[in-house]
């Protein structure tokens, strides 16, 4: 399927038959069927006896669960995708919850799985892992392993994971349909949140202004809900952490990411402690070039004066990132031109869509498919190149099976912000007049302010939130003045806000869906910017490296991935390098006058 808009040509829309036919196909309902019963069957063979069991055995038993695993997968990836595409449908989401009781309810009976592994001790494992059909498993063992000491009791582990489709699943899908179903009056039409959110990047200043004033009155009359969802969750992370025995609110996403906390650290001090030499500076710059001497705050991601603003059609955003992708490696362009002849892209807006972007793996078995909201915009075809590498990177991780695919959050935004930064390097060749490179440069500092400063000051306010949760409620108003504090901190002096900018806090999704996620976008880009560096100055053989890297998906550690770069993400020095392509790139703005 497929939409046709102005000026954009025909849109892609998704087909997720190659999951499924329908929600009420026959082939999902008996692969539930078939997974529950095989479910049934494997509590009965192996609970309580995984200990015993020799290496060859618990090899071929983890073989088993992963084939489970992935069934499971299949079908609430299925479900996710197809209530993505529409939050406001009831069936839809009626179909969703109801995929996710299921598949609770089955995997409930494979819980004792990873409990009684976890319970094996170091050096009986290690002499099972002799055996080469449970050495295949390595990685993932570590990474089950790794939550060992904050691990419960059988019995109240399987409460905990029996109660979550209630719990947090149930608040996030408030979470979800209530931002589905917002209309923001503008001018004669009700825009969706990703439409109006659009209108913030429009070249009319009064557009942005009727925009921004709109957005503030539309979240400050639902605030209320939305500060007693993050409340309500805040509060269930915290009891969560407190029986896990978590010293912090980050320490259980730093875990699962597998990065230690003082690299994390040293990462938010590192963008803080550069706040001045890039945002504040930036936009001291940008104000000056729109005359003024503050910003309003819906001019942060104003086009320049001297920007075109043209729309770019679809046709062209695909040939200009396979093109970028291309010029770096056939291959990965391969795999990402999979994705335009094939129906894995859904790029119309529409009511009831969910916003934003994100690209989904799905299971090893299917493919990935990618959600955007395409407008026609730069920031659009470089939202595609983003969300592309993602694909492409679980794609090719899809050969380490199911339980080992997954690349921990920190490493996983490397191919999306690696396939940003090929696309504008390739588009910023074709400016050579300084006009149109000023425009590049700008807007390129810009999306890595977005991702670096902005991500980290949504890192402090998530922070700052969930250690005041900890003693109480926090108002509304509350939340608004600690929301009001960072971005005054991160955004400098050269903005002026009021009280509408007060409730923006309360559309993000990641404070909802993955708590501390936000860091990672920052991470990526830091990480990115350094092997950019490095492929600047290497011979042949690089591309071929940072192919392997991306095909190892979770089997290997952010140290492992980066040493045959030369890079180390624990070392200090690490986060300035770069921050510093950063600071190079407003340099050469600042040059240009």
């Amino acid at each position: 399927m497929a939409d046709t808009a102005a000026d954009l040509g025909t849109l892609p829309r998704w087909d997720l038959a190659d999951l499924y036919p329908g929600p009420d196909s026959p082939e999902l309902a008996a692969d539930l069927d078939r997974c529950e019963a095989d479910a049934k069957a494997f509590r009965e063979r192996y609970e309580g006896k995984v200990a015993g069991l020799p290496g060859s055995d618990l090899g071929r038993a983890i073989a088993g669960y992963e084939a489970m695993d992935e069934i499971l997968g299949r079908v609430m990836s299925f479900a996710h995708l197809l209530y993505a595409g529409d939050m406001s449908d009831p069936n839809v989401g009626r179909f969703y919850q109801s995929m996710q009781e299921r598949v609770n309810a089955i995997s409930t009976e494979l819980l004792f799985f990873t409990l009684e592994i976890n319970r094996i001790e170091e050096a009986e494992l290690e002499a099972k892992l002799a055996s080469p059909e449970l050495a295949h498993y390595r990685p993932w063992l570590r990474d089950t392993r790794a939550f060992r000491e904050h691990q419960l009791s059988d019995e109240l582990e399987k409460l905990l994971h029996e109660k979550y489709v209630a719990g947090r699943a149930a608040w996030t899908r408030l979470f979800d349909e209530t931002m589905a179903r917002l209309r923001f009056p503008l001018d004669g039409e009700e825009l969706t949140t990703a439409q109006v959110l659009d209108k913030l990047s429009n070249r009319d200043g009064a557009v942005r202004r009727k925009a921004a004033q709109v957005i503030g009155e539309v979240l400050g009359k639902n605030v209320g809900l939305f500060a007693l969802i993050t409340n309500t969750l805040a509060k269930d992370k915290s009891i969560d952490d407190k029986w896990r025995r978590y010293p912090k609110p980050i320490s259980l996403r730093n875990l699962a990411n597998q990065v230690e906390d003082d690299v994390v650290e040293a990462l938010v001090t590192a963008v803080r402690g550069r706040y001045s030499r890039l945002s504040h500076r930036y936009y001291m710059l940008k104000a000056r070039w729109f005359g003024v001497e503050k910003l309003d705050y819906w001019d942060r991601n104003a086009p320049l004066p001297e920007d075109d603003d043209a729309q770019i059609p679809w046709t062209e955003a695909r040939d200009t990132v396979l093109h970028a992708y291309a010029g770096f490696s056939p291959r990965l362009a391969e795999v990402g031109k999979r994705f335009f002849d094939n129906a894995w892209i859904d790029a119309p807006t529409r009511p009831g869509k969910a916003s934003g972007a994100f690209a989904h793996p799905t299971v090893p078995s299917a493919h990935p498919y990618l959600l955007l909201n395409y407008q026609g915009k730069t920031r659009d075809v470089m939202t595609l190149a983003h969300e592309l590498g993602h694909g492409v990177h679980q794609v090719l991780a899809g050969r380490q099976g199911q339980l080992m695919c997954d690349t921990p959050l920190t490493l996983a935004e490397t191919a999306s912000v690696f396939g940003e930064m090929l696309t504008f390097q390739a588009l910023l060749k074709k400016r050579s007049d300084p006009v149109g490179r000023r425009v590049m440069l700008a807007s390129k500092v810009e999306d890595m302010l977005n991702t670096v400063v902005r991500q980290i000051a949504f890192h402090c306010f998530e922070t700052r939130v969930h250690d005041e949760r900890r003693s109480g409620e926090l108002t509304p108003d509350r939340l608004g003045e600690i929301w009001m504090e960072v971005q005054t901190e991160s955004l400098g002096p050269a903005f002026r806000f009021d009280d509408g900018y007060k409730c923006f806090w309360s559309y993000i999704p990641h404070f909802i869906h993955s708590p501390f996620y936000v860091y990672a976008y920052a991470f990526g880009d830091c990480l990115v910017n350094s092997l950019y560096a490095v492929f600047q100055d290497a011979e042949a053989g690089f591309a071929d490296k940072y192919l392997e890297m991306l095909s190892a998906g979770g089997t290997k550690r952010h140290k492992e991935l980066l040493a045959p770069f030369g890079l180390d993400a624990s070392d200090p020095a690490f986060w300035d390098k770069g921050l510093q392509l950063v600071e190079t790139l407003i340099d050469e703005l600042e040059a240009m006058g």
